[in-house]
């Protein structure tokens, strides 16, 4: 009787995860726009990470990121924006503390690395933040460089991740920061003005990596 009860349950919980795989992809894609000074960025999000694909878009919708900056750019690693304490703020204020109020748990997944163009969540230190929730607006989007196999290699000890063959030919051709994969939540991606990315990442900045000429950002959501 054990037996055929433990075959049932099985049977019904490979049903059930196959209708969620099946759920996830027929889920419509939520895109979107990030107009800048320097260009367009168009991205999509991620229906893997509902949690926090569902809070950017409440967000977008409510004009939350509009007219705020791109308050941290680093060549070679990342562009970040979302505080809202960004937004008009004078020179030489420093930000990056600033969000909505809550945070979001972490959503990791494997398939989901930190590329060139990704979208992914910013948050507090392990330290104050042991379970990795990310911050409730703040965000990044990675630029990094093309890897060596020696530099990827390297990652994925520190990280304890063993990429594809796949995902590796995306970080040698492509580029990306895999240092962040598995610490970081990425929710998105950029898939058009990868070139936009690039072109943030290397505006004059001063000692806290702010751009000296504010870089604002308006976000919609497109069809």
């Amino acid at each position: 009787m054990k037996k055929v009860w433990i075959v049932i349950l099985t049977g019904f919980l490979v049903f059930n995860m196959s209708a969620m795989s099946q759920k996830t992809t027929n889920e419509k894609v939520i895109k979107f726009v990030i107009h800048t000074s320097y260009g367009d960025m168009k991205g999509s999000l991620y229906n893997e990470t509902p949690q926090h694909r569902d809070n950017f878009a409440k967000l977008i919708k409510e004009g939350y990121f509009n007219d705020l900056l791109f308050h941290r750019v680093i060549s070679g690693f990342m562009i970040q924006g979302g505080d809202p304490n960004s937004r008009n703020a004078k020179p030489g204020v420093p930000l990056g503390n600033g969000g909505p109020g809550y945070t979001i748990p972490a959503e990791f997944n494997q398939n989901l690395i930190h590329k060139k163009g990704a979208l992914s969540a910013a948050r507090q230190g392990d330290e104050v933040n042991p379970k990795k929730a990310s911050s409730g607006s703040q965000f990044y989007i990675v630029e990094g460089r093309p890897l060596t196999a020696a530099y990827l290699d390297d990652a994925s000890r520190k990280n304890g991740i063993q990429y594809t063959p796949e995902q590796k030919a995306l970080y040698e051709k492509t580029g990306g920061y895999p240092w962040l994969d598995g610490g970081y939540t990425v929710f998105g991606e950029i898939t058009e003005g990868l070139d936009v990315i690039s072109k943030i990442a290397s505006a004059q900045k001063d000692g806290r990596d702010r751009p000296v000429q504010d870089i604002k950002m308006t976000i919609k959501l497109v069809d």
